[in-house]
């Protein structure tokens, strides 16, 4: 007689699961041959751009690359989310962008996560905007210190990092246009939700001027797919729109809806951290997995 529970949609799950953390325990992923430098952008709020972030470099450092995080959102909720301390006392990004400090005097280590580091956000980037109108090359700022952190590391033995990445705010303003300057790859989080791609034309129109006349290497690498119930019809058409949009930049594994993914930055954590075991901890370590193998 067989068995009704393991016919039951849960055990279903749970086979399917452990079939995949076997296949993640299997990957063999190498490192890239330079630090992959990417910017998670997207200016509708609401589409877990931060907890994107936060997830995938946790991941990343937990698959064993050395990853930054650099938070230039005014609001800090990469920071927090990674357990780094940002009072307005700190010595942030704020810093670095308009009194010249060194990345190597503003980052931390993440208390909880291994070779993560994450340079922190206070509350005086709100006025960085308009700081940085009157500052000479004041496009280039964050490249140029980015740059000087990695000759920085060099010259003081420090392993080279793997993966930066920087969550920006959500708007198309001067701290953005730095995190433009700064990368090679825009990673472009986008919820499985009504109007899913309204107001992406904007953000593609941003990359192609910043492309044109202040880094032509700029380009859309990867499109994250989030907060994805599997159960509705709705997901499973912006699943295909914007397949049909970007098809070679989606990446096949996508973020599910989870309350534990909601619940791990009210702890000041990465979901890997907050409970290794959930879907929505699997989910991103299969997507960081997947971000190293396109690299």
């Amino acid at each position: 007689m067989t068995d009704p529970l393991s016919e039951s949609p849960l055990a279903a799950q749970l086979k399917d699961e452990q079939a995949r953390r076997k296949r993640l325990s299997e990957m063999d992923l190498e490192r890239p041959p330079e630090t992959r430098v990417i910017t998670v952008s997207n200016q509708k709020g609401g589409v877990g751009k931060t907890t994107s972030t936060v997830n995938l470099a946790a991941a990343l450092a937990d698959h064993g690359f050395n990853v930054l995080v650099i938070d230039i959102d005014p609001q800090g909720n990469a920071s927090t989310g990674l357990g780094i301390p940002h009072s307005a006392e700190t010595d942030s990004i704020y810093d670095v962008l308009i009194n010249d400090l060194s990345f190597a005097d503003v980052v931390a280590d993440c208390p909880d996560v291994d070779r993560l580091s994450v340079v922190p956000a206070t509350i005086h980037l709100a006025g960085a905007e308009i700081e940085l109108v009157s500052l000479v090359a004041r496009e280039q700022r964050l490249h140029r210190a980015l740059e000087e952190y990695f000759q920085h590391r060099e010259q003081n033995g420090l392993e080279r990092l793997d993966y930066v990445f920087i969550d920006c705010p959500p708007s198309l303003g001067l701290l953005t246009v730095n995190a433009f300057v700064a990368a090679k790859e825009v990673l472009i989080p986008i919820q499985c939700e009504y109007y899913a791609l309204e107001g992406l034309s904007q953000l593609l129109n941003n990359i192609s001027m910043i492309q044109k006349h202040l880094n032509p290497v700029l380009k859309v690498s990867t499109i994250l797919l989030t907060m994805y119930d599997a159960r509705t019809n709705l997901a499973a058409q912006v699943v295909e729109e914007v397949k049909e949009h970007f098809p070679t930049e989606v990446l096949e594994t996508k973020i599910p809806r989870s309350v534990r993914i909601a619940e791990a930055p009210s702890y000041q954590q990465s979901v890997i951290s907050y409970d290794r075991s959930s879907t929505g901890a699997l989910a991103y370590l299969e997507a960081a997995a997947e971000l190293v193998q396109r690299g």
